[in-house]
């Protein structure tokens, strides 16, 4: 690989910290686009008209519900209840199904606002890997010092500056905790 001037490699470095702006800047108007699609989808009221299979299987409904109706008021007029008070069948079209509650649109929008917004900080998360990558080999490449460089080998890493967690000093710290409120409500 052919070295690089110093002028270059400042260049590609304001680069990279620009793309990582503008992709940060991306991701969170994705988001909003993610969002505003599911609260249009959710939103959606789907008529019975809209599709042909929907109004052909209506139509058919509809003469089994008059039908049901002419039964229903010969077997009245049987049993002597006036058509005022008779029981009535109707057909209602649900355009919406579960959605037409708002709580149900509430409950899935927050749930959909919760799983973008995951997206968006793992998306965030991956552009600042990559911008930190990009701008750590730009600099590796102009380090010309033993010293520069070892430094760079000896940065730590995410891991060793968040250990796995272990269950043993979790269930301690619950229990410890656990038996501290049993101790207070005891006192």
């Amino acid at each position: 690989m052919a070295a690089m001037t110093k002028g270059e490699r400042d260049q590609l470095l304001s680069l990279i910290k620009r793309r990582e702006r503008v992709m940060k800047a991306d991701a969170r108007e994705r988001s909003a686009k993610l969002l505003a699609e599911f609260d249009a989808q959710s939103a959606k009221i789907h008529h019975w008209d809209d599709d042909a299979v929907w109004s052909e299987v209506k139509a058919k409904a509809q003469i089994v519900i008059d039908n049901a109706k002419v039964t229903i008021a010969a077997r009245c007029a049987e049993l002597g209840i006036p058509a005022e008070f008779a029981p009535d069948i109707g057909m209602y079209w649900s355009g919406r199904g579960h959605n037409a509650v708002a709580d149900r649109r509430t409950e899935l929008r927050r749930a959909a606002k919760s799983k973008i917004e995951a997206m968006e900080v793992e998306a965030i998360a991956k552009i600042e890997r990559h911008s930190l990558e990009a701008q750590t080999a730009l600099i590796a490449h102009g380090l010309e010092s033993e010293t520069a460089k070892a430094f760079l080998e000896n940065m730590s890493a995410l891991e060793a500056l968040m250990p796995p967690v272990e269950m043993g000093p979790i269930q301690q710290l619950v229990d410890a905790k656990l038996a501290e409120r049993r101790l207070r409500y005891l006192n």
